[in-house]
């Protein structure tokens, strides 16, 4: 998920977390039932901020359904949310009608949970084709039962400071930065050097090494597990490349040598420590946020060297639910295309349906603070073409240990690349037990 889902800042804000599923609903009661009007209680029970209660969604559903009343609870970390998810999963109890999942986290729950959650391919109204085939096979059980159905996605691309690449002496204009990396992650490394042979005084060509690490795992098909569910990823080709890569970075000072999602790396943004971040479509609200007004105009974005995505989220409907046939009416709703379209317009998540990339208000997204850059055409083509990636029970303990014990340390403490690969190999294994 960023590659990481405790990195999602829109999912993992520094709030207190509630200590139950079931905890601070946003309005009304914390159970399905009846109200004392008679309507039908229907529970969401989210991590972080999905938006939907923000953007309206919820009100625009019960003035169309007037017997149904929604609530919402949230907690505000997934690494708090999950683990009590699986827990009420298993023991068919303490479930909201509707669950949301990450997407790190949807091959474990597919994969483990499927018997207890509803098959939401066939529900009315939801159709396959509207939605893109890698996120849909995501939460799609071997022998097609569709479970979740996708929210938001984060296709990448790359944000990139014009001022910093005028004065290093590359090109500025978003087509032809994409050029100079198009279809190669190596072209990026390439161009990181270029930039270090004239980087502005006290400016790096990107944040972290773990950062690329992330970016450039997310663009294959085949990294940490095998069709059959082997863990693979000490083999993998493309986990070799992107370590060997990442490494580069980190071993010849391309990298303001920064650990994502921290204050050093907020202020970074603040101070134009560094000239180019992998970003997701969430990203660019983040942006806005840390690098203030003034990076306004200064900040771009062009298309990454290959698709890829980080982040992103599902809606399940468990079993054990006593308002099923509502609650599956419900998720779909909120996951239609033009719910979606509305979220991104509102909020700027991005459409996990492709029926909603060609609704004006995704095709025709423009962003002010990039240069008015042309948002929405530039994340829908790096969205169609995200690989269908073998997912894994434990992506996530896999990615995190591989950055955070091994790259982490080769960025920030100068290890060899091999003494960090071996400290995450031994981590991982552990974790994994293998």
């Amino acid at each position: 998920m960023r590659g990481f889902a405790r990195r999602f800042p829109r999912r993992a804000l520094p709030l207190a977390a509630a200590v139950v599923l079931g905890a601070v609903p946003a309005a009304g009661c914390g159970r399905s039932g009846d109200d004392p009007a008679g309507r039908t209680v229907l529970t969401v029970g989210l991590f972080g901020s999905f938006g939907y209660e923000e953007a309206g969604l919820y009100d625009a559903y019960m003035r169309l359904h007037q017997d149904v009343v929604i609530t919402q609870t949230s907690i505000q970390r997934n690494e708090n949310y999950y683990p009590q998810l699986l827990t009420h999963l298993v023991s068919d109890s303490g479930l909201a009608d509707v669950q949301a999942v990450e997407a790190i986290n949807i091959a474990e729950v597919t994969a483990t949970q499927a018997d207890r959650l509803v098959d939401l391919g066939r529900a009315p109204g939801v159709r396959r084709a509207d939605f893109l085939p890698w996120k849909w096979a995501q939460a799609t059980t071997r022998d097609g039962r569709t479970v979740g159905l996708g929210t938001d996605i984060g296709p990448q691309a790359v944000c990139y400071r014009k001022d910093l690449f005028a004065r290093a002496g590359l090109p500025t204009g978003r087509d032809a930065v994409g050029r100079l990396w198009a279809g190669d992650w190596r072209a990026y490394l390439e161009t990181g050097r270029r930039y270090r042979d004239r980087a502005p005084a006290g400016t790096s060509f990107t944040d972290s090494a773990s950062g690329v690490l992330s970016a450039v795992t997310g663009s294959s098909a085949r990294r940490f597990y095998d069709e059959d569910g082997t863990v693979v990823y000490k083999t993998s080709p493309a986990v070799r490349e992107a370590w060997d890569i990442a490494a580069a970075f980190a071993t010849e000072g391309l990298t303001a040598r920064l650990q994502q999602f921290t204050p050093a790396w907020d202020q970074a943004f603040a101070n134009g420590t560094f000239a180019t971040v992998s970003c997701p479509a969430w990203m660019l609200g983040y942006i806005e946020d840390k690098a203030g007004p003034a990076g306004e105009d200064l900040w771009d974005v062009a298309a990454a060297p290959r698709p890829a995505n980080w982040g992103g989220s599902f809606l399940v409907v468990p079993k054990s639910g006593k308002r099923r046939a509502q609650a599956v009416r419900l998720a779909a709703w909120l996951t239609a295309p033009a719910q979606q379209a509305t979220l991104f317009r509102r909020r700027g998540s991005f459409p996990s349906a492709s029926a909603a990339h060609a609704l004006p208000a995704v095709a025709g997204a423009r962003h002010p603070y990039f240069g008015d850059a042309p948002t929405g055409r530039i994340y829908t083509r790096a969205a169609r073409g995200v690989p269908v990636t073998v997912l894994g029970p434990k992506d996530l303990v896999i990615a995190q240990n591989l950055a955070d014990i091994g790259m982490l340390q080769v960025d920030q403490k100068g290890r060899r690349p091999e003494d960090g690969w071996d400290a995450a190999v031994r981590t991982i294994d552990n974790a994994l037990d293998l």
